[in-house]
């Protein structure tokens, strides 16, 4: 009786050129370099990106954005999960312990560096329990004031000078960066507004358009929609210099308020002890994909300045930042209550 010949799947374009040139390395390299090679090509599965925020935030649209042109450019499948809570700190946690060489988290500026600061417990340290990947994008914070508040931004902010502590300000929660951006803008300006939390943005905004607090720092796109019906009034940014996000804003620099850097920001970690190698790796992918045009625009229309930086670009942020709030928070006692 004849035996049947059974068919194998034949082998895709892509592993069939990846087993090539693996080959060809292994040959070039000689039979134990290149054996040695083969078995430790990375990454061997797929990777787990970690987004602390739930779907359809705006760390999770940057993370979804990212996963498919990262997967094409590492060769594995990035699987974006989320683990929502404590600000981002739930997600932060697991990857700092995280040992299996294949997960990297979606993080936000207080995931690097406020956490510990803000509460003692956290259970991870920003500084030493997270390897810096990539500084993603960036976002100044708008400096808004409510439909009651008039006058050019000059007669603004000296009507918050004059105003004491009559004036209320909005963030969503304590040690929060629109919290502690207020704080310095208290110090420089020389304003006294007083610190009402809310659960999140959305929440803020009401309150400003009821007449509850009188200024409040949002995101350029949340704050823009508001200010463009003539709901809400756009003062200025937070950044150094002008956004190209809201380019028609001044800084509070240029209106004579000294002192005031602060933005928002996205970037991606790995865990202190992963391979430092696939760290560059995936850096290196991930700064070339933020800055196709395709890719810069949909980050653009979520509201962020595309940045893409090496590990140690975001390594000297994080630094800086930590150090900047640190002494704001310091200085002004806060804690989470």
């Amino acid at each position: 009786m004849k035996k049947l010949a059974l068919s194998r799947p034949r082998p895709s374009r892509r592993r069939l050129m990846v087993g090539m040139a693996a080959v060809c390395i292994g040959h070039a390299l000689g039979p134990g370099l290149g054996a040695a090679w083969a078995q430790t090509a990375w990454p061997s599965r797929r990777l787990r990106l970690l987004v602390g925020f739930p779907p359809g935030s705006s760390p999770d649209l940057m993370a979804r954005t990212l996963a498919e042109p990262l997967a094409q450019a590492l060769g594995q499948p990035v699987v974006v999960e989320n683990r929502p809570g404590a600000g981002g700190n739930i997600a932060a946690d697991l990857v700092a312990r995280a040992d299996d060489g294949h997960t990297l988290g979606l993080m936000i500026n207080g995931n690097l560096t406020t956490a510990r600061i803000l509460n003692p417990a956290t259970p991870f340290d920003p500084l030493t329990d997270f390897a810096p990947v990539s500084l993603l994008a960036t976002a100044p914070l708008v400096l808004v004031a409510g439909p009651e508040v008039a006058g050019d931004a000059a007669a603004l902010l000296a009507a918050g000078r004059a105003a004491g502590g009559r004036w209320n300000y909005g963030s969503p929660g304590v040690g929060t960066i629109a919290h502690i951006g207020m704080e310095m803008l208290n110090g420089a300006a020389g304003w006294q507004a007083v610190h009402v939390p809310f659960p999140g943005n959305p929440q803020v905004i009401t309150a400003l358009l009821q007449g509850v607090l009188q200024v409040a720092l949002l995101p350029p796109g949340l704050a823009m929609p508001q200010v463009q019906a003539g709901r809400l009034k756009a003062v200025a940014v937070t950044s150094t210099g002008r956004s190209s996000l809201v380019p028609h804003l001044p800084s509070l620099s240029e209106l004579g308020v000294p002192g005031i850097q602060l933005e928002i920001w996205n970037a991606v970690a790995a865990p202190a002890r992963m391979n430092p190698a696939h760290i560059r790796q995936v850096s290196v992918a991930l700064a070339e994909i933020v800055r196709r045009p395709s890719v810069r625009e949909q980050i653009f229309a979520q509201g962020w300045q595309v940045v893409g930086t090496s590990p140690e670009g975001l390594e000297h942020r994080v630094r800086v930042d930590t150090q900047r709030m640190r002494e704001v928070i310091e200085r002004n006692n806060i804690r989470p209550t």
